[in-house]
């Protein structure tokens, strides 16, 4: 028998017990270097609002938990801030970080460039969908554990960097949505895992030799300057979209004498061969010159052509089939007229027209690209090798279906419709939605100027995956239906919309002095423009899109999302409130980033909102329009800041109330008026919603006292 030493037995149980005991604590110390990194990157970012974050110091790996991140005992392994509003730039000392894994701060409006220094541990790296510039850092070359890399949709220039020599371990990368110019690299040849690969969308140019020995399974080049004969082996690949380069059709590279030899980076990855399916290649087939081989090979090209042909002719036909008995139906509620179909609805129309488009967008591939996907182009690529340019959106319908046919408004006597745009059109009149015509971006998508042929200028709003998503396409027709219904000389008017492989866009009628905020903080010659009554009209009419919105609409419409950057002035500074109508699309984390904005009103924290909660937000910018500062400036002193904050207590304070007022007015002002425009925000901005006042009652309020002033 084996005789136990009890007294050792109990020491190991009570030292097990005392370590265990302590892995709490542990835990709670976050290592030094992490603590340095992740406060470099808060002052960086400007000191977002993100619960649980501090300035200095701080223990991001212990209770209470910071919002976004990650540990692993003492070591942050994962910053995941996608989606919350930051703005700034990235430290300099990003990449101090000991163990992270896993960045994440796509969608966003970070910009300045990607910084060098990066993180030698990272695995995944998103960034897509901000205001970066600049070059794609050279450093990238010491990010060998990589697999996910994504920067699309910013505004990155320069070349690809010859940098990916040690990425073997990289899957997925999207560059696409830059301005990248110059060739591939060469090191590109060495990412042997590499299985997704998108560059639509920028200016690149050269041959896709590098490409064709890697395992890609997923690659898109569209809308680029590629140029030269297409390597046979990327045309094995299953997903390749192509088109929008010049390339050379005409010129087929010569076959080889005998079958080249197989490297090891020949060889598809497990990956590759299972997506492929047993029977499939990713490469061609060997060639010799007996002169019998190919006698065959073209014979059973020949067959195989024929049988491809009889099964098209024959697919043609039962869609033909299909297609005709649909026009019948369709006949009975549209006319042709120039290419653009008007269609006048009775009480179920809009139902009937969505179902029928919905069937014909369903034969549409989706694709999930975070960029604009362009439409295929006939062209002739022996006598032109670039695109030629595009007729106008109105000529360029191919399917009526596309063509809400809305009921009619209110009482109009007449009837309206909204008109479709093709992605084609849309990139022709907004210069491939290039940086140029980049108007600005926010919670829902980014906005492009677009210039059409007739010299008409619109905006085009391309949303964000991340916002419409959600939604089926039937939803997105019964969106831009409502919306097309809201009638009002206040609110930017939507003139068309574009659904096509997965894309949702809106084109609004355009406003040429751009918005509130920048006429108060960016643009020195609008502000000058903007008199104290200049400025109460701008609130008067503001509040008048509201009181529409939450009075004048069945059913009733809250905006969530009111604020200085969504009123849009016109030539002569009257006001379009732009977004009406979209609050469907804002998720509960644009809720947060509204109330880290300075625009939320305090029931947001406990996840409610009411109309009262777009009063308050008014009452937010009412109070922009008085003292010229932002809703939240990172900036100013801690306690000021926040404008609500520091602007409550000094509202019914005669002395402070006139200091408040913004400096550029030069005191020009009537005083009996400046204390009857702090008591209307002061209801509006109210702690309590039930508190603060309807909007018609503020735009009487406001109307009562502009006719005393006058």
């Amino acid at each position: 028998m084996v005789c136990l030493n009890w007294k050792k037995v109990h020491t190991w149980v009570l030292l097990l017990f005392v370590a265990f005991s302590a892995l709490p604590f542990i835990r709670g110390i976050t290592d030094p270097r992490d603590v340095y990194a992740i406060s470099e990157l808060y002052a960086s970012l400007g000191f977002p609002h993100l619960l649980g974050w501090v300035p200095v110091g701080g223990d991001p790996c212990g209770p209470p938990s910071w919002q976004g991140v990650e540990c692993v005992i003492s070591n942050i392994t994962a910053i995941k801030l996608n989606g919350a509003d930051l703005a700034g730039e990235l430290p300099v000392d990003f990449g101090l970080f000991a163990s992270i894994i896993l960045v994440n701060l796509s969608n966003n409006q970070i910009g300045g460039s990607i910084p060098s220094n990066l993180p030698i541990t990272l695995r995944s790296f998103f960034l897509s969908d901000n205001q970066f510039t600049g070059p794609i850092p050279e450093n990238l070359s010491s990010l060998s554990q990589l697999t996910d890399l994504s920067l699309n949709d910013n505004n990155l220039t320069g070349s690809i960097p010859d940098a990916f020599e040690q990425l073997t371990s990289l899957i997925n990368m999207d560059l696409s949505g830059n301005n990248l110019r110059g060739e591939l690299p060469s090191s590109m040849g060495n990412l042997s895992s590499l299985t997704t690969l998108h560059l639509q969308n920028n200016q690149l140019t050269g041959l896709l030799d590098v490409l064709q020995d890697l395992p890609l399974i997923d690659l898109n080049i569209e809308n680029n300057l590629f140029s030269g004969p297409i390597p046979d082996k990327l045309l094995n690949i299953p997903t390749f979209r192509r088109t929008g380069n010049p390339f050379n059709t005409t010129v087929l590279p010569s076959p080889p004498t005998s079958p080249p030899p197989l490297s090891p980076s020949d060889a598809p990855s497990p990956r590759s061969a299972h997506l492929l399916g047993p029977s499939s290649s990713p490469f061609p087939e060997s060639r010799t010159n007996n002169k019998s081989n190919k006698t065959n090979n073209v014979t059973w090209i020949a067959i195989g052509g024929l049988v491809v042909i009889i099964i098209l002719a024959l697919g043609l036909c039962l869609f033909m089939s299909r297609c005709c008995k649909k026009k019948s139906l369709n006949e009975k509620t549209a006319n042709t007229q120039n290419n653009f179909y008007q269609v006048e609805k009775a009480s179920k129309g809009v139902h009937q027209s969505v179902e029928g488009s919905m069937r014909k967008t369903a034969l549409l591939k989706q694709r999930s690209d975070h960029n604009i996907d362009m439409t295929r182009l006939d062209t002739n690529t022996e006598s032109s090798p670039l695109p030629f340019p595009l007729l106008p959106a109105e000529r360029v319908v191919s399917d009526p279906t596309f063509i809400i046919p809305l009921a009619q408004r209110g009482n109009a006597s007449k009837v309206d419709s909204v008109k479709f745009y093709t992605i084609a059109s849309l990139q022709q009149y907004t210069n491939s939605f290039s940086q140029e015509n980049f108007v600005g971006k926010g919670m829902l998508g980014t906005v492009y100027k677009a210039q059409l042929p007739d010299g008409k200028v619109l905006a085009v709003k391309k949303l964000d995956k991340a916002t419409s998503g959600h939604l089926s396409d039937r939803e997105f027709f019964e969106l831009v239906s409502s919306i097309s219904k809201l009638k009002h000389s206040n609110i930017v008017e939507l003139v068309g919309y574009c659904l096509e492989h997965g894309q949702r866009l809106l084109v609004y009628s355009y406003c040429s002095n751009g918005t509130l905020n920048e006429a108060l903080h960016l643009d020195d010659q609008i502000q000058k423009k903007l008199s104290w009554n200049v400025r109460m009209r701008l609130a008067l009419q503001a509040a008048k899109a509201l009181e529409y919105l939450h009075e004048g609409c069945q059913p009733p419409i809250m905006h969530r999302n009111f604020k200085s950057s969504n009123v849009l002035l016109e030539d002569d500074l009257s006001v379009r409130v732009s977004d009406c109508g979209l609050a469907p699309l804002l998720s509960p984390g644009s809720m947060t980033q509204l109330q880290g904005s300075g625009y939320g009103a305090p029931e947001l924290e406990l996840g409610s909102y009411s109309y009262q909660s777009d009063v308050y937000s008014f009452g937010v910018v009412m109070l922009e329009l008085l003292t010229g500062r932002k809703s939240h400036d990172r900036f100013r002193p801690r306690g000021e800041q926040y404008l609500v904050r520091w602007a409550f207590s000094r509202l019914h304070d005669i002395d402070a109330l006139s200091r408040m007022v913004d400096p550029s007015l030069n005191g020009a002002y009537p005083s009996k008026s400046l204390s009857r425009v702090a008591d209307i925000i002061s209801l509006c901005i109210q702690p309590e919603p039930e508190f603060r006042p309807p909007m018609s009652e503020i735009v009487q309020k406001l109307e009562s006292m502009i006719h005393r002033d006058r």
